[in-house]
């Protein structure tokens, strides 16, 4: 799959799932905008990218801000003269049970997670509908279609991000854009590492392929809904977690 003369905008690119995503995305062609609010990550990112003959662009902005993110995509819109891709993978978590969960933990996640998305996709589908092309693929998770005690603020930002996919998939399929989603299971990242061993072997006794995921097989799943070879998919959600969920 060659990207060369694509622009890809991946948010949460400075770690973990979004890191892979643009680092894979630039090694085959594209021009990446990598958005996140950790600045000094986000410009490792780009140094690995640009260390490897890759174009990237390093940006630091809160995705739950609208007029910073109205203002931003026009910027990009501007400079790129076109954007092809959107990957909404910024997110964060705030776990707690019900019952002793703060009102700042429920907003915070649903900011981030499902008002990002939000933002990001309007800011920018108004461009891609005028060039009749576009492509977006939102990050969800295995617990917005399962549930996970402790995560009712995740697990219902990450349901909403499957709804909001399906619902802007058939809004815009016949102008030329496509809209999915992945939901991961348990990804090997920093913070699955930091976890007990009691805890991972937990995990794993319930994931049937017997290991975590890894970022990489996320980012080279969300490449291949990006690509042309995916141009006849829209509305999916593609379910990454090793046999978890069926």
């Amino acid at each position: 799959m060659d990207f060369s003369g694509k622009v890809s905008i991946v948010t949460g690119a400075s770690q973990g799932i979004g890191e892979a995503i643009a680092l894979d995305l630039a090694k085959n062609g594209a021009e990446t905008i990598l958005v996140d609010i950790q600045k000094q990550k986000l410009d490792m990112v780009t140094g690995k990218i640009k260390d490897k003959g890759g174009k990237a662009f390093a940006f630091e902005a809160d995705v739950t801000d609208t007029a910073q993110i109205t203002s931003l995509m026009e910027k990009l819109v501007q400079d790129h003269g076109a954007i092809h891709h959107l990957v909404n993978n910024a997110g964060i978590t705030r776990d707690s049970l019900l019952m002793r969960m703060k009102e700042e933990e429920w907003d915070s996640v649903l900011e981030v997670n499902l008002k990002g998305v939000f933002n990001f996709s309007r800011a920018l589908i108004r461009h891609m509908i005028r060039n009749r092309y576009g492509r977006i693929v939102n990050i969800s998770s295995v617990v917005g279609l399962t549930g996970n005690p402790g995560q009712t603020n995740y697990s219902a930002s990450k349901a909403g991000v499957l709804g909001f996919t399906k619902s802007l998939a058939r809004e815009v399929a016949s102008r030329g854009i496509t809209v999915n989603a992945i939901a991961p299971g348990f990804i090997a990242t920093a913070m699955t590492e930091n976890l007990p061993e009691e805890i991972q072997k937990q995990f794993l006794s319930v994931i049937p392929v017997g290991r975590f995921g890894t970022p990489n097989e996320v980012a080279q799943t969300v490449r291949f809904l990006l690509s042309e070879e995916a141009s006849y998919i829209t509305g999916q959600v593609i379910n990454i977690n090793g046999g978890m969920f069926m």
